[in-house]
């Protein structure tokens, strides 16, 4: 994607201070965009000091009230990236109602609560707009989901909630994707995965590059997909 070919769009991205967040929002940044970031924390940091990262504290996004606060600070919305979530790692027996809550709140949730909000910000701009969720390689390889049930059931509300969304938001020209990345190469992962050769992982940049096609505005066919980004692994 060439350089200024989101020039003058206003592009959230929730969930952007984390590892693949950095690399979405530089790769977004690089292309012209100016990104808003909603971040938990209160107060710090309200920006790059150049206009091009404006990051509004105080937002839990699974709060509804929240999230419809964050988004009314967007202008003239054009896209909305959502890659808060989480990720928990254990088997049937040591997963209760609170665990499976948890993965469901931190992944669907969040993105239900994103995709709604971005939504009504999108028909006010009347203009279309584009959304992208974030799904996991055992939402579509339910298989892959052993010893991770809660988080596999967390990701696959995700797909199906973009592939639905798609459908009822095509008409307002307001196209909805999702990527599905196999393991990502970032330090939570290294640390919690000594052993593993992160050499078979996805970068995060690879996966910014994928976000990046999805959201341009030169993209007017693909919606309703769910993009499988699997590396070696």
């Amino acid at each position: 994607m060439t350089e200024g070919s989101l020039s003058g769009r206003h592009v959230a991205v929730a969930g952007g201070e984390g590892a693949l967040g950095q690399a979405v929002v530089a790769r977004l940044i690089a292309a012209g965009a100016t990104c808003h970031v909603p971040r938990r924390r209160a107060g710090g940091a309200a920006g790059d000091g150049q206009g091009r990262l404006r990051t509004t504290p105080g937002i839990d996004l699974t709060d509804e009230a929240a999230v419809v606060r964050f988004y009314a600070t967007v202008p003239d919305l054009w896209a909305s990236v959502h890659l808060a979530g989480g990720f928990a790692m254990a088997p049937l027996a040591r997963t209760g109602r609170a665990e499976f809550l948890h993965m469901v709140e931190m992944n669907a949730l969040t993105a239900f609560l994103c995709c709604r909000a971005a939504a009504a910000a999108m028909r006010e701009a009347g203009r279309g707009g584009r959304i992208v969720n974030v799904a996991a390689r055992p939402a579509l390889e339910p298989r892959r989901g052993a010893q991770m049930a809660a988080y596999a059931a967390a990701k696959a509300a995700v797909a199906a909630l973009t592939e639905s969304l798609a459908e009822e938001l095509k008409a307002e020209g307001i196209l909805v994707n999702a990527i599905a990345p196999s393991t990502l190469d970032t330090p939570a992962n290294r640390a919690a995965m000594p052993r593993a050769d992160p050499a078979k992982w996805l970068s995060p940049a690879a996966a910014a590059e994928a976000i990046l096609h999805l959201v341009a505005p030169a993209d007017h066919g693909i919606s309703g997909g769910v993009l499988p980004l699997y590396a070696r692994a």
